[in-house]
This record gives C-alpha cells, sequence and structure tokens, in this order.
C-alpha cells in the first residue's frame, strides 16, 4: 500500500534547525552516547537518529510507535540525536546508527566518498537555509559578502546554499572567509561578532531572527530535501526492519498534516523553543507538496549542485558523483509504505 500523501507548504510543519537553540549546543546532540560498538541493526536493536530539523523524527519518538510496533519481535530502539547533516553522516559512516536525516546534499556528498548509505524516504522539502545578518548590520546582500567573513557548517544545506548564493551573485567561497561551524556555534558567532554573517538553520535561525536577526537572502530553490538514509549493511541484513521505519515515517507525515499546532509543540519542548519561534518553522516554511518516495525530483536537484562538490574539492573527480547519485535513491520501500502497520504506544 503505497502512501505519497501530499500536504500545502504553509499547512504543514517543514524545515526545522540542526540542533536546538544554543541551549543544546552541548546537549544530547553531540554529547549523546553513540553506542559504535554495537553493529548496525545489530542482535535486536535498531539504532536510529533524531533531529530538530527533522521534525518526524521528533514526531516518531515522542509518540513512542516504533518501541510499540517493535516490541513483539524483541527490537530495541536506541535514539541518537543528530546536531546536523555532517553528524548523521559521520555516524551512519561509523555505524553508530542504522538509519539517519541528512538535507539531500549532504547524502550525495557523503555516498560520493564512499559512505555505503541509501536514501530510503523523502521526509520534507523545508526552506530551512538562508543567509543572516545580525540586529543593526548593514548588510542586505549577497553581493556585501565580498572579503567578509562568513559562518557556515561545511557538508550541509547552509554550507551549499551559501555557496549557491554566491555563484548567484558572481562571487565564489574564494571571495569569503568561511568560518567551519556547527549551526548553534555559527548563531553565536554572529551575535558575538566574530563573523559578518552566518548561513543558518531553523529552527536557530528563526530563533535569530526573533532577537533582531535578518533574513537578508533567502531562496527555497536552493534548499535540497530532506533524505532519510540508511546504510547498506542494515538495509541487506534487514530489510523488514527497514520497512516498519519508512511505515512509521508515513504515519508521522499524515498525523503531523492533521496536527501541526501539536507537532510546533514537540519541536518547542525538544529544541527549548518559545512556542511562536516553533510555530514559524512549522508553519511557515515548509513544503510537503512532495511525495515520501525519492525520485526523479530529488535526482534533479542534486543533479544542479553536485558538480559544486568537484569545484569546491570535497569529491575528487565528477565521475565519483554520477556513481553516487545514480546509486543512492531507494524507493523501493517507500513504494510499500504502510502506516496501518504501526502500533500506537
Amino acid at each position: 500500500m503505497s502512501f505519497s500523501a501530499t500536504f500545502s507548504r504553509r499547512s504543514f510543519f517543514g524545515a526545522a534547525a540542526a540542533v536546538s537553540a544554543l541551549a543544546l549546543a552541548g546537549c544530547a546532540g553531540e554529547n549523546a552516547t553513540s553506542n559504535a560498538a554495537a553493529p548496525a541493526g545489530g542482535s535486536g536493536t535498531l539504532n536510529i537518529d533524531f533531529a530538530t530539523y527533522n521534525p518526524l523524527s521528533l514526531v516518531i519518538k515522542e509518540k513512542g510507535w516504533l518501541e510499540a510496533t517493535l516490541a513483539d519481535k524483541g527490537v530495541k530502539v536506541n535514539w541518537l540525536q543528530s546536531a546536523g547533516s555532517n553528524k548523521a553522516n559521520e555516524a551512519l559512516r561509523a555505524g553508530a546508527i542504522d538509519v539517519g536525516s541528512t538535507a539531500g546534499s549532504a547524502a550525495l556528498l557523503a555516498r560520493s566518498n564512499a559512505t555505503p548509505i541509501k536514501t530510503i524516504s523523502i521526509y520534507s522539502q523545508p526552506e530551512w537555509a538562508a543567509l543572516v545578518a545580525s540586529k543593526g548590520s548593514a548588510i542586505t546582500s549577497v553581493a556585501q559578502l565580498k572579503g567578509k567573513s562568513v559562518a557556515a557548517t561545511k557538508g550541509t544545506d547552509p554550507y551549499f546554499f551559501l555557496i549557491q548564493a554566491l555563484a548567484e551573485a558572481g562571487l565564489s567561497a574564494k571571495d569569503v572567509t568561511v568560518q567551519n561551524l556547527q549551526h548553534a556555534d555559527g548563531r553565536a558567532a554572529l551575535e558575538n561578532g566574530s563573523v559578518d554573517a552566518w548561513s543558518g538553520l531553523d529552527p536557530i535561525m528563526a530563533g535569530a531572527e526573533q532577537t533582531g536577526a535578518t533574513l537578508f537572502y533567502r531562496n527555497l530553490n536552493f534548499n535540497t530535501y530532506g533524505f532519510l538514509n540508511a546504510t547498506e549493511s542494515f538495509l541487506k541484513d534487514k530489510p523488514e526492519l527497514a520497512q516498519i521505519v519508512v511505515d512509521a515515517y508515513e504515519k508521522a507525515r499524515i498525523w503531523a498534516a492533521a496536527n501541526p499546532e501539536e507537532t510546533a509543540q514537540i519541536l518547542a519542548d525538544v529544541a527549548g523553543l518559545g512556542l511562536v519561534v516553533a510555530n514559524t518553522v512549522i508553519l511557515e516554511r515548509s513544503n510537503l507538496d512532495v511525495s515520501g518516495i525519492p525520485g526523479e525530483k530529488q535526482r534533479a536537484v542534486l543533479a544542479k549542485i553536485g558538480p559544486t562538490f568537484v569545484e569546491l574539492g570535497d569529491v575528487t573527480d565528477q565521475a565519483k558523483v554520477d556513481d553516487a547519485l545514480a546509486a543512492l535513491l531507494d524507493d523501493s520501500f517507500a513504494q510499500k509504505a504502510d502506516p496501518a502497520t504501526i502500533k500506537e504506544a
């Protein structure tokens, strides 16, 4: 039974952030126990991430659906928080998690550099990245960034958002000084004056906006989709478990569409945000007029950004990017997604 329901961009939740506001900078995201010693999909354990930039993961964790569904199968659910796409990729590469959520650009970059992952579901097409200036800053355009310092987390959508924005303005990464900071640290650097601008990520970005920061450049087309990725070993050894995860994501997609206010409250609670900020993320910066099935729309977006990896030196040659793009998307699980299989806690 295939569920590819689509929803209005303003009616659902969409974007969110790599980590919560600054309060989460030293929280579970980077300090959680990794359980790296356990084999991916190891005996009786599902290692899966949650992230504030992936509200569906928060809903699934909060509702306890995976635990309820897997209890009679003798499978324990081990949740680890990802502070950003780069951290999720590190955990997938290390075998600390079986399933992790990233931006599409980050998934392609990881696969291009030989991380054996496949994308098994799409959880959103958010407007989660933008270029941000501090309160009172004279910066109002991308062109003004020439010679300036910009905070961005390399290997994540905000970083590639910055690169694309610079190119559109006739600039390149060589025209700015990129400070490679994790998302929450980027906000802190902007607010204390250590950098001139920040390529931000929600909900941290929405929090900064509430305190006076300005989003001086936005472009939905430069944001890639939210990708749910799994290691190839997990998909080979535990396909039935992978299917249950995708089924749970479809249940969460439908539930969140019907309960946007409660979804915002879950985000606010996990990320330590005010409800106004969470509502901005959930209700205003989202696009779930997309299917959960990975396909041509995602492939087209990634085909545009792939050459950037080679230009920046993040991947050695275009052939590796092309091979990765050809192998990354696996629609077999999402095609069969059936939320009715997921038990209530």
